[in-house]
């Protein structure tokens, strides 16, 4: 059994059995059905990569601007009367945040947000607008997850995790459940923006026909380094900048690489320029506006670093642009 260390390796066929027992696709299934009932699925649409045309699923569209409000719905909506009375702490740089926030509203759940000081500020002000208290922390400099865990301490809340929760990842998944009708099949291949994993694991679930390709910042593909050398990475402390806010845990969680490995492809990284490439590409052609960490899979696509076919879908997974900054990369040419 897995001890929960994070630089544990990876468990054997036996025990990932029993993480698939817990994460699972009849779990995937029915946080499909439970989101269907209060949200519309998000629309496939058609997207020329040179000579295909494939698809994006536009998660961008939810209510909360991304994916996350799918696996913060699940996983409140799975709290018990007692858990919800005691509130819910999440940590995020903003789309888990305000997904949190959104579910914790619709729940009556008090919701409190770790999130870092240099956060785009849409962000910030659209999860306090939902209602949940923002608790701001130094990136780099201070331990995000060791802010949380205080005031779950305090509180006597429950932590949300990102990426790292059974719920969340099967609440991920519904996306797949929801591409799989869309197509009237399961898609040959998915091409997902990657962060710690809970999308991908997700989608993994929910699609096990499909090719899975995770794709990450140049510097940050913590999950792309653990799938190659079968263990938990951590960041170096010298990583690069990234324009890919919403694309920079840490690390991976073990759940997330035990349902991962063997189901995805090693992952591919993306540059700054080809994520505002993708940026921009979207607007022109597909009049959508995408942040810079939603557009990484679509980056990766364009850039020719995972090949396509008519029934390849690639992620969108946020819309939350700051508007300066989206302004300035839709007006430049590089």
């Amino acid at each position: 059994m897995s001890t929960g260390r994070s630089d544990g390796p990876v468990l054997g066929y036996e025990d990932t059995r029993i993480l698939f027992d817990i994460a699972s696709r009849d779990g995937v299934l029915r946080a499909a059905q439970s989101i269907a009932e209060i949200l519309p699925p998000t629309p496939l649409l058609p997207v020329q990569i040179g000579e295909v045309s494939c698809w994006v699923k536009a998660e961008n569209l939810q209510p909360v601007g991304a994916f996350k409000i799918r696996g913060a719905w699940w996983r409140l909506s799975n709290m018990d009367k007692a858990a919800r009375a005691g509130g819910v702490v999440a940590v995020s740089s903003g789309n888990h945040a305000q997904g949190v926030a959104w579910a914790a509203r619709r729940l009556g759940i008090a919701a409190t947000i770790v999130m870092p000081r240099n956060a785009p500020q849409v962000k910030l002000d659209a999860t306090r607008a939902l209602g949940a208290q923002v608790v701001l922390y130094d990136r780099p400099g201070e331990d995000r997850d060791a802010v949380a865990a205080k005031l779950v301490e305090d509180s006597g809340g429950t932590l949300v995790h990102a990426f790292g929760d059974r719920w969340v990842i099967e609440g991920q998944g519904s996306a797949g459940v929801e591409i799989s009708r869309q197509l009237g099949c399961q898609p040959s291949r998915l091409i997902a923006c990657c962060g710690g994993g809970g999308l991908a694991a997700g989608l993994s679930l929910a699609c096990p026909d499909a090719e899975l390709h995770v794709v990450e910042p140049v510097g940050w593909d913590m999950v792309g380094r653990a799938l190659k050398k079968g263990r938990i990475v951590r960041a170096d402390a010298n990583a690069p900048s990234t324009i890919c806010d919403a694309l920079q845990p840490e690390a991976t969680k073990p759940i997330n690489l035990d349902i991962l490995h063997g189901r995805a492809n090693p992952g591919v990284t993306v540059t700054d320029a080809e994520v505002r490439a993708a940026q921009r590409y979207a607007f022109a052609d597909l009049k959508l506006v995408v942040e810079p960490g939603g557009a990484a899979a679509l980056a990766a696509a364009l850039a020719g670093k995972v090949s396509v076919d008519a029934d390849t879908v690639i992620m969108i997974t946020g819309g939350n642009c700051d508007p300066a900054s989206f302004a300035s990369t839709i007006t430049s040419d590089a």
